[in-house]
């Protein structure tokens, strides 16, 4: 199965006398998700880890809360336009009360790279109920944590490092230790990335994990936290007032502008600590 995640492009550098070079951009791909056969969603990502990231994008959905609701996924090669062969297609087979919930949830849109909600056919749709309510108590967070986060999660971020052109997300344990790390053209996709990775190891709720984000916090993004059980997110940049009500809401402590030794606590402060 082919792994790449970056390509070489031909570019012009300005002012260096309009000289061309050799650049390495963020491969960006369609992915096909299909459930037991048929057609769900279609969304614009990176490739690889790509069972992760269906495994993540069905929790999301709701299709999924269990190893056990997903006991197999397949890749359906296929060909390019250059003659080469793809793997653009992921089967899942989802049992029980995922298969009246993946028909439930059918989409008629494609995902972009930017959005991970626009392609769902009703607005009543974007919000979906957890199987995994966040309980008021349990996970408490030091100051200092926090603050160290973003610098974890940038020193594995070899993909940016590369092209500077991807997100990621990382699962903290509550030492700060990083548990799991994604990167991808679209947030939302590394979100479902380090999701899936916890479904399919039986990890589900992540009750006692911390997210951090590259990029900003959206709706989307507090949407996949929640439908994981997680208590804390944390951004590098701003959140929207989607995120902030749906956090406050959710029970979500919710953090943005974590950059350097300070950020901003924007739904409830009360778990992390001095």
């Amino acid at each position: 199965m082919r792994l790449i995640a970056r390509r070489r492009v031909q570019a012009v550098r300005i002012p260096e006398g309009r000289r061309h070079r050799e650049d390495v951009v963020a491969l960006e791909e369609p992915l096909e998700i299909r459930v037991n056969g048929g057609r769900f969603s279609v969304t614009m990502r990176t490739p690889g880890d790509d069972f992760d990231l269906v495994a993540g994008f069905l929790v999301s959905e709701g299709v999924v809360a269990a190893a056990d609701d997903l006991p197999a996924m397949r890749t359906v090669s296929g060909i390019g336009l250059d003659g080469e062969p793809t793997f653009n297609v992921v089967d899942a087979t989802v049992t029980g009360r995922g298969v009246a919930a993946a028909a439930e949830r059918a989409r008629t849109l494609y995902t972009t790279s930017a959005c991970g909600v626009c392609g769902l056919a009703s607005i009543d749709a974007v919000r979906t109920a957890s199987a995994f309510p966040i309980l008021p108590v349990g996970l408490t967070v030091p100051e200092g944590l926090v603050a160290a986060l973003p610098d974890r999660l940038r020193a594995g971020q070899d993909l940016f490092d590369a092209t500077g052109g991807v997100h990621a997300a990382g699962l903290f344990d509550p030492d700060g230790a990083l548990v799991t790390l994604r990167e991808d053209v679209g947030r939302h996709n590394a979100v479902d990335k380090v999701v899936g990775r916890a479904l399919t190891e039986g990890r589900l709720p992540l009750s006692r994990s911390i997210l951090q984000v590259s990029g900003r916090a959206s709706f989307e993004l507090v949407q996949k936290a929640r439908m994981a059980g997680i208590p804390v997110l944390a951004a590098v940049s701003a959140p929207s007032s989607l995120a902030v009500e749906l956090a406050e809401e959710a029970g979500i402590t919710l953090i943005g502008f974590s950059r350097g030794r300070s950020f901003t606590i924007y739904a409830h402060p009360e778990r992390i600590t001095p």
